[in-house]
């Protein structure tokens, strides 16, 4: 699954990217994270399991709180607005399934596509 094909899993709402496989109705990725960086609030129509391989989320889903360490599975139901981080220590690794009622990517609750979430210190370094 590392040597996939990366690609964008969250085009303008997070820094979420790597390799996916898609069957007929599901997908399964192999997603990354960097360090203190994310996802925005975000919807997508398809639910979605994320088995923590390697680091920390936090952030919530529908509203409840979420602190995600490696081992933990998280579960986001369709149409649920959440956001998910990366904590600062070191960068995340997941397994995203998702049915095919949507593609990997969703769309920001406030409509604007308009870049992740980056904790303090941690967003694009000016040229």
């Amino acid at each position: 699954m590392d040597k996939l094909k990366k690609v964008p899993a969250g085009t303008g709402y997070s820094t979420s990217h790597g390799g996916v496989v898609e069957g007929e109705r599901m997908l399964v990725g192999y997603i990354h994270k960097p360090r203190g960086t994310g996802s925005r609030l975000h919807t997508h129509k398809n639910e979605q399991f994320n088995y923590v391989v390697q680091g920390t989320l936090k952030g919530s889903v529908n509203g409840k709180r979420v602190v995600a360490p490696a081992g933990t599975l998280v579960y986001i139901p369709a149409n649920a607005p959440h956001t998910l981080v990366a904590t600062p220590e070191e960068d995340v690794i997941f397994i995203a399934i998702k049915d095919l009622s949507q593609g990997i990517i969703g769309k920001a609750v406030d409509g604007k596509m308009s870049g992740p979430h980056y904790e303090r210190g941690f967003g694009p370094k000016a040229r």
